[in-house]
């Protein structure tokens, strides 16, 4: 492909300029540059070089190959399983299910191993709902078609209730609260999300758990379920998830894998016999020690 960088694109980085025009992700260009698949004006790029008006660039970009879920036999925490459903505690560091940049060591590759053929989409197969990478904790998985469905529509009618726990930077002033905003896309950075105008209508629930020094535990709960929206909506109050490289800043007094957020309890009605069903789980390791270091009285 070429191009001629316009009035508008001059001064932009060649890989942003390339990214725009192709629509690939950040990643598949950066590869591109590596393999001197990106020309200015005739010689390889860098892509941080910033183009001029009138330059002609050239790219040739690999297609992604198709991404595949195969079993692995990576063990599981199993808190409770029958014969349709499955309640995981999935650690911190494990990708729920296979995307690009993450296509092995996945909860979902892991489930196949475990429980054989599982119902609904091919790449998140049995998944009722998901969590972020480093978010540790409860997870409910479908095992038939039939259970699929019917926890499918308990989650639309708020059926399934989901509580974590999360370390936040600072304490908020009232002991609970509300947060509500229309989350998608950051427009300025297409690794995070943003209360945006138009976005999808997000609320969140938070009840102070503790108070620490610099910081608090919050109990938190959802209405919805839009991809970041707890790190999103903490931030928005001014109190970001701790340890949260995208939407605060990493502390390196705490061993964590990432933020400071864990899905402790979860609850729903049986699919096949509607008994309401509930669980819990403490918290990683790495988590209650920066809980205990927050603890501390300041000297």
């Amino acid at each position: 492909m070429q191009l001629v960088v316009t009035p508008e694109e001059a001064g932009k980085r060649v890989d942003v300029i390339v990214a725009h025009h192709s629509g690939s992700p950040r990643s598949v260009v950066a590869e591109a540059v590596r393999r001197a698949q990106i020309q200015l004006n005739g010689e390889p790029v860098k892509g941080s070089h910033l183009a001029a008006e009138g330059d002609k660039l050239e790219y040739r970009l690999s297609r992604r190959p198709p991404l595949v879920v195969e079993p692995e036999a990576i063990d599981l925490a199993i808190v409770y399983e029958d014969e349709d459903v499955i309640v995981v505690d999935k650690a911190a560091g494990m990708v729920t299910h296979p995307a690009h940049g993450a296509t092995s060591g996945t909860l979902a590759q892991a489930l196949l191993a475990h429980a054989g053929a599982l119902p609904g989409d091919a790449l998140r197969p049995g998944l009722v709902h998901r969590l972020d990478r480093d978010t540790s904790g409860l997870l409910v998985v479908a095992k038939n078609q039939a259970a699929l469905s019917k926890l499918g529509k308990a989650m639309k009618a708020r059926a399934i209730s989901r509580e974590y726990l999360a370390l936040v930077s600072g304490s908020p002033p009232h002991p609970k609260g509300t947060i509500e905003g229309a989350i998608g896309r950051d427009p300025h950075n297409r690794l995070k999300y943003a209360i945006i105008v138009g976005g999808k209508p997000a609320t969140t629930h938070y009840e102070i758990a503790e108070r620490l020094r610099d910081a608090a535990e919050l109990r938190v709960w959802l209405d919805t379920g839009r991809t970041h929206q707890i790190r999103v909506h903490l931030a928005a109050l001014g109190h970001p998830v701790l340890n949260d490289p995208l939407y605060g800043k990493v502390d390196r007094r705490f061993d964590l894998p990432g933020q400071a957020l864990h899905a402790w309890r979860v609850a729903f009605p049986h699919p096949r016999t509607g008994e309401p069903m509930k669980f819990e789980v403490d918290p990683p390791a790495e988590y209650i020690a920066a809980r205990a270091l927050l603890r501390v009285p300041a000297a």
